[in-house]
């Protein structure tokens, strides 16, 4: 086949040299801020599209959930108030090579996920909930860690748990969870009752159409107008403190400095953000567009 054959079968694929060339990462798929990116000691707003590394750390305030994806397949959530350390991230595959992780859930909410519809990955994950390291080869984990206790649940697969205070074991049972109270050794692996899964479940699932932002969201709320880049500043600052990712577009005429929360998931979410916003921060305006 000519080289130009192969380049137009390429482009019609989306499979072009940009695409080729893109690099394997860990980045942020959807967000419901509050949420903050500590990095080198500097903390910031965390926005959908962030490429996250080893040694980084994120977190989420009050009512935010936050949604990572991984290079191999696989998702991480978190829920409200939660705080986890990206100790080690690999950009492996899972397919040439294993994809290695080691995360610390500082505390919080958070589910382990891996890619159902894709092709089997190779996974070397250790995820640390507090006193509990689970050791994942491939599966789905949902865990908690709180003032009063560490949890781990085994929803699909088979994972390895550790406690300093216990033998190592083995879980395989789906819909099972392993539970410490601070300060005591592990309790029997138990079943989870299906009422208890769901409102576990939901403590980390974005929820639509209240204020989440996505990689690939397309709709804005314009927060504010100045014609002082000092007065736009003044809000930008103020939002950003409060762990959202806002932005200043520059224009024309009277209002020409914009504070901006883009990237929305759809309409319902900018009309979400933009009323929570005024009500939080005192914010002029909440003007819906794309």
């Amino acid at each position: 086949m000519k080289r130009t054959s192969i380049i137009a079968v390429l482009l019609a694929l989306g499979l072009g040299s940009s695409a080729l060339a893109k690099p394997l990462e860990t980045f942020v798929a959807s967000v419901q801020m509050p949420a903050w990116l500590e990095r080198g000691g500097v903390k910031r707003p965390l926005a959908a599209g962030t490429s996250l590394d080893s040694n980084d750390i994120v977190s989420t305030g009050t009512g935010a959930r936050l949604l990572l994806q991984l290079p191999e397949g696989s998702t991480v959530k978190l829920g409200e108030n939660a705080v986890l350390r990206l100790d080690t991230l690999s950009n492996a595959d899972g397919q040439s090579s294993p994809f290695k992780a080691a995360l610390n859930v500082v505390t919080g909410a958070f589910r382990f996920t891996t890619g159902l519809l894709s092709k089997p990955r190779r996974r070397e994950v250790d995820i640390q909930i507090a006193t509990i390291t689970a050791g994942i080869r491939g599966t789905d984990i949902w865990g908690k860690s709180n003032n009063e206790k560490d949890l781990v649940c085994l929803l699909e697969g088979k994972i390895q748990v550790k406690h300093p205070q216990a033998q190592p074991l083995e879980m395989t049972e789906p819909l099972t969870f392993y539970v410490a109270d601070k300060g005591q050794a592990p309790k029997p692996v138990s079943g989870v009752p299906q009422d208890k899964l769901k409102e576990w479940a939901a403590e980390t699932e974005i929820q639509a159409g209240n204020g989440a932002g996505s990689h690939e969201g397309r709709w804005r709320v314009i927060l504010g107008r100045y014609s002082k880049q000092a007065e736009a500043l003044s809000l930008y600052d103020q939002l950003r403190d409060g762990g959202y990712a806002v932005k200043i577009r520059t224009g024309h005429g009277k209002g020409k400095y914009s504070v901006q929360l883009t990237n929305l998931a759809s309409e319902a979410d900018a009309k979400a953000a933009g009323s929570h916003l005024q009500a939080a921060f005192m914010t002029p305006l909440a003007i819906i567009g794309r």
